[in-house]
This record gives structure tokens, sequence and C-alpha cells, in this order.
């Protein structure tokens, strides 16, 4: 099994790279802390990557640059032009907002590790100009990418209905296994970085210390409210 590291959550330009989230605005914002006192929802440097005007927290949207594999942080109505594939001439797609589960879902120790994750808790994302499935995981230094083996893919997570949904570029599966049990949902790309920054902020020594895996726990436990059953 081989990994690499991913700094600042971007990746090298090379075959075996993904070169996601490298948009330092898009970035600092999903590194940024909670804060626990409210934050205003307008803030100075909260200005869409397109047109420049402020964005209200609750408009806050993103958008990947699919030849930079870059996220932008934009405005809705901007967001709204690139959500239809070829939009922007294939330059942009909007990241969705859907989030969903399968009940059904399984996964025995033998299919988690066949894909050869060296943690538990992995995302998986088909990139369309590498015309293949990528898989990383989140750790201290960044998003660390996994060489994911592609019969274990096809054959095992990519096989799933969840799977089958997915989106490519803006879109992952995002895995997790506790207590031996795995869970898998579909969610927007950007969420999965969110992870790799709340991750980078919070964990300490070898084992991620307890405020860091309390923050993990209620970050899983807020996707899982926010997403509905997959048919529903």
């Amino acid at each position: 099994m081989t990994t690499k590291p991913v700094s600042d959550v971007g990746c090298q330009d090379s075959p075996h790279h993904s070169r996601e989230v490298t948009s330092g605005l898009a970035l600092r914002r999903l590194l940024r802390p909670k804060q626990a006192e409210p934050r205003p929802l307008v803030q100075p440097d909260e200005r869409c990557e397109m047109c420049t005007e402020v964005i209200d927290e609750r408009e806050h949207s993103h958008v990947v640059h699919l030849e930079k594999r870059s996220l932008l942080c934009t405005c809705r109505p901007c967001a709204l032009l690139f959500t239809e594939r070829g939009a922007g001439r294939g330059r942009y797609r909007a990241v969705p907002s859907r989030y969903l589960h399968d009940p059904g879902f399984s996964m025995t120790g033998t299919e988690w590790d066949s894909l050869q994750i060296p943690v538990r808790m992995a995302f998986f994302f088909h990139n369309s100009d590498q015309e293949r499935t990528l898989a990383f995981y989140p750790s201290p230094a960044g998003a660390t990418e996994s060489l994911l083996p592609m019969d274990a893919w096809r054959d095992g997570l990519g096989a799933t209905p969840l799977a089958a949904q997915l989106e490519p570029d803006v879109e992952a599966l995002l895995l997790r296994q506790v207590g031996g049990v795995s869970s898998c949902l579909l969610v927007p790309i950007d969420v999965c970085y969110e992870l790799v920054g709340l991750v980078r902020l919070y964990w300490k020594g070898f084992d991620g210390g307890q405020e860091a895996w309390e923050r993990i726990d209620a970050f899983f436990a807020d996707l899982a409210d926010r997403a509905r059953a997959l048919g529903t």
C-alpha cells in the first residue's frame, strides 16, 4: 500500500495525484476553526471569486475549476450558472448540496481491508481528467492519497447504489468505520475537505486527542442528520 501526503489540501501535478482544493480563499475558510460566538454573516474577505461581490454566509457556494482542480468560493447566483455539465465550456462545475445514505449499505472487514486505507476515514471521488476514482484520507498533514486497487473499488464500494449516483469531480463517498461497523455517505466534495481541515486543526499526538475525536464525531453526526435515504 502506497500513500502520498497532499500539502495544503492540494496535490502535485502527477499521474497519481489529484489537485483538488488549491484555492487559497476556499482553503482558508474550510480550515477556519469553529468559534464559540456567532460570526457576522458577512466577512471582509468573503467575496465571490468570480464576480467579487460580498458573499452572505447563507449564500456561500463552491464551484470546482475542472482544469485547475481548484475549489472556488462563489455567491449563489454565480454557482447556479454552472450546475449543468458543459456549462462554462466545461471548465466549471458547481458543487451540489445533496447528502445521501443507503439504509442497506454494509461492508465487511475484508472488504474494508481490500481498500488499503490505513485509517478509519476516507473519501472517494471520480476524477474526470484522470478518468479514474481517487481515494484520500484526512491526516494531520492534510489530505493524503491512497493508491486505490481498482478491483477493490470496482467489485466493492464502486458497485454500491450510492456509487452509481456519484457525480464526477463534485461529489464524494465519505466512508467511516467505528467499532468494526462501516458507514457511507454521498456528500458534496467540499465537505470532505472540511473534514481534512478539522483534522489538521485539532489533531494532537499519535491518537488525535479527545477534542479532535469529539469534533470528528459531531461532524459525522451532523452529516448523518442532513442525509436523506437513497430513493426518497
